[in-house]
């Protein structure tokens, strides 16, 4: 054989592969998995099953792939040189497919970290051919970090035959990561300036383990550059997220506050019992849950649309009842009532370890609220978070109309500025005191529900905001929503970017403070209350 027929051969192998792996789906390839491919890949050390994987992508059929998905599902066993793939505790031939009766000394075959890392990547690999583009998308950003050259012609052809525009983009991306490693200067730099555009993390790790072995001044330059562009992007992503973050802190006060707002700005009752509301309303969207899970698993996905009322509704009646049977015999005593709704709130985490048990228990997203948008590399904005803050915004702007447009808003607006006056007028402040009462106990329910949906829910969850929701009434002013808005807001914003300078516990420690000279200069909050009032 000639040296000219040498390299034909070698160049049309990479062909023929790409052709076996694009004609998966049809079954039309003439090479298929065999006996001695599979032991290649179940059996021996983590070298030789890699290699003997990378050689059966090269004749990639149908079952091939499925040999592949078992071995990453951890469902390959092996006794002697058989291979067996496992199905409901029943051998089957990984080539024929015809069932086998597996021996007593059958043994799982072990994938370490780097064998299971090859194995995703073969998988990704043989998906970028797919038609349907959410398995194209998913291929792709598994492969986002991958430098291996045998990988390019697949990358190669992958890119000759997108039509999608951004995965196209991607694979760009990858087919530059994978150049930096090219013994050809020119194609070294081409894929620096290409990585310029990149704006995944990925990316700034290839170019700091490139950059450790390039050799070549101006290769390394470029290199150095396209870091520095990277790192400028990331840097923006980090600070895109840390104020989404920041935001949806905020959010979640918001709505821990709301309700105390009403209550402790209407009566100057200072309830330690708030965040134990939360939690109830957080149990009932768990019960709620357990009921569509048995009765109607169809509609699952809209559990949470009728758990938002029921949530309301529990803890609202708990806070009726709260205020009817202990707090009305208070008024007027704040350490007492500070001290009861202490005990109180102990009763209730007791009450719900008695009932529900003291570990955590989960609450699940609906589909609609799972994944999230990719914005950039390293900024992905979850849609739970996303709804959470809508929801904010809806509950806020619900009792924004609710105090400044209707009767109860015109009478809790007349008790709060000068109850005696009011009193006077005819308005019975004490069953406006029980509707204020239990309307701020059911914003905190609602709270309890929208927590539930980013954590597990616990007898201690109300514990966590608690403090947090008092400091933000405190400083937006009490009784003033908008107020407690920019407070909510300002906070979470604050506190988050804080952590990524000091950490968590010292940005608390900080904002706390920063508080605290706050109401040194201003103790009236950001927005003090307009009006005369019976004390004033």
């Amino acid at each position: 054989m000639t040296f000219t027929q040498t390299i034909a051969q070698s160049m049309m192998r990479p062909v023929i592969r790409l052709a076996c792996i694009a004609l998966l789906s049809a079954g039309s390839c003439a090479y298929a998995l065999t006996a001695i491919e599979a032991q290649g890949m179940a059996i021996g050390e983590g070298d030789a099953r890699i290699e003997a994987l990378n050689k059966a992508l090269a004749n990639a059929d149908e079952k091939t792939a499925a040999f592949i998905q078992a071995l990453s599902d951890d469902a390959v066993k092996v006794a002697g040189d058989k291979v067996f793939v496992v199905r409901d505790d029943k051998g089957f031939d990984p080539v024929t497919g015809v069932e086998l009766a597996m021996p007593d000394t059958v043994e799982d075959v072990m994938n370490n970290n780097r064998m299971r890392g090859e194995l995703d990547t073969a998988l990704a690999a043989m998906k970028l051919f797919s038609k349907d583009e959410k398995v194209r998308g998913g291929s792709i950003k598994t492969l986002l970090s991958e430098t291996d050259e045998t990988k390019l012609p697949l990358i190669e052809k992958a890119l000759a035959a997108e039509t999608n525009p951004v995965f196209k983009d991607q694979l760009l991306l990858v087919r530059a990561a994978i150049l930096l490693n090219n013994a050809d200067k020119s194609k070294r730099l081409e894929a620096a300036k290409l990585l310029s555009q990149s704006n995944n993390p990925n990316t700034k790790t290839v170019l700091l383990e490139r950059l450790k072995t390039e050799d070549q001044p101006d290769v390394k330059s470029a290199l150095e550059a396209t870091l520095r562009t990277v790192e400028a992007s990331l840097a923006w992503g980090d600070k895109i997220g840390a104020l989404f973050s920041g935001i949806s802190l905020g959010s979640i006060l918001l709505l821990v506050a709301l309700g105390l707002a009403i209550t402790y700005g209407l009566m100057g009752v200072i309830n330690m019992a708030h965040g134990e509301l939360m939690m109830i309303g957080a149990y009932a969207t768990y019960v709620v849950q357990g009921v569509f899970q048995k009765y109607m698993p169809g509609a699952f996905d809209w559990y949470l649309v009728a758990a938002v009322p029921v949530a309301f509704l529990a803890s609202a009646l708990m806070g009726a009842a709260l205020e009817r049977g202990v707090i009305r015999y208070l008024y007027g005593r704040p350490l007492e009532t500070l001290l009861a709704t202490w005990g109180i709130s102990l009763m209730l985490m007791q009450l719900a370890r008695s009932v529900f048990g003291a570990q955590n228990v989960a609450v699940e997203n609906p589909s609609w609220m799972s994944g999230g948008v990719q914005v950039l590399g390293n900024l992905s904005l979850p849609f739970n978070r996303l709804v959470i803050i809508g929801f904010a915004l809806a509950v806020l702007l619900g009792v924004a109309w609710l105090i400044s447009r209707t009767r109860l808003g015109l009478f809790v607006r007349g008790v709060t500025q000068n109850r005696p006056i009011a009193a006077c007028m005819g308005v019975n402040t004490a069953r406006v005191d029980t509707y204020a009462f239990a309307l701020g106990s059911g914003i905190a329910g609602l709270a309890g529900c929208a927590l539930s949906q980013i954590g597990n829910v616990g007898p201690d969850l109300g514990q966590s905001y608690i403090v947090d929701s008092f400091l933000v009434v405190v400083l937006g002013g009490v009784g003033q929503l908008a107020g407690t808005v920019y407070a909510a807001l300002g906070l979470g914003i604050l506190n988050k970017f804080l952590e990524g300078w000091t950490g968590a516990v010292l940005a608390k420690i900080a904002v706390l403070v920063l508080i605290i000279i706050f109401i040194q200069k201003r103790p009236q909050g950001i927005f003090a209350m307009k009006g005369r009032s019976a004390e004033a």
